[in-house]
């Protein structure tokens, strides 16, 4: 079975077993959490479900593997014949999760 979720403003194709990043979520390392915006549902030898903007009922469990930040994304500011630089780093946290159960 595939489903298509979103969260933290972006969408993901997953199916059972899968190891992903999505933006930080608040719970514990090895806890559990269920992800309810799912898009679209679909299992083979079924119709693919398509929801108006979510499909009723379903959820996708996920176990949460991690936490972490991500690689240092540079951005900088330059002003030719000014004297002017400006270098600015980030690194945006996630949470690491292993897709359980996709229920319809």
């Amino acid at each position: 079975m595939i489903a298509v979720i979103a969260t933290g403003g972006k969408q993901f194709k997953v199916e059972v077993g899968q190891t992903l990043r999505i933006e930080k979520v608040e719970a514990e390392v090895g806890g559990e959490i269920s992800l309810d915006k799912v898009l679209l549902t679909t299992a083979e030898g079924q119709e693919s479900r398509i929801g108006a903007p979510t499909v009723e009922g379903a959820v996708v469990k996920a176990k949460v593997l991690s936490h972490g930040k991500g690689k240092k994304v540079l951005s900088q500011k330059f002003r030719r014949r000014k004297q002017f630089r400006r270098i600015h780093g980030h690194r945006q946290p996630y949470t690491e999760i292993e897709i359980t159960d996709i229920q319809v």
